[in-house]
């Protein structure tokens, strides 16, 4: 099997990191950055049943501190995105890939059948198992 289609036939459950941290709407802003700095540039926000219900991001942060406000008085409910864009476990790599691109996005919230959160995935989840498959040959499979 050629690495392009080996890779095509990977599945966002086999990409994506499992153990995420998460927020709730009432977490505070400072709390969420000091997330960002030991995982990912965006904290996914859930209700009580884990069910997305925004992300914030380090554009988030960054924007209330360039607005004079102090995270420690902010909720992510306050700075949140709402609805995000989000990718389900059982979506493929190429239609993954399509998706980061259309959007510009490093990184989506994966969520089951229920939308609650199970993961997060990133482009660089993408290259770090392209490098791994075992059959890339080389940049002619691309």
């Amino acid at each position: 099997m050629s690495a392009r289609r080996h890779f095509d036939t990977m599945m966002v459950a086999t990409l994506m990191e499992k153990d995420v941290q998460y927020g709730l709407r009432s977490t505070k802003a400072d709390v969420l950055a000091s997330q960002m700095i030991e995982g990912f540039g965006g904290v996914p926000i859930v209700d009580d049943d884990r069910r997305l219900v925004g992300i914030v991001t380090e554009f988030d942060l960054l924007d209330a501190l360039d607005r004079g406000l102090l995270l420690s008085e902010l909720t992510a409910q306050q700075i949140m995105t709402g609805f995000p864009i989000s990718a389900r476990k059982d979506m493929d790599a190429q239609r993954l890939i399509h998706l980061l691109k259309t959007n510009h996005l490093i990184r989506v919230p994966v969520v089951d059948q229920e939308d609650r959160l199970i993961g997060v995935v990133a482009r660089r989840d993408i290259l770090r198992s392209y490098l791994s498959t075992p059959e890339r040959t080389g940049e002619e499979d691309w």
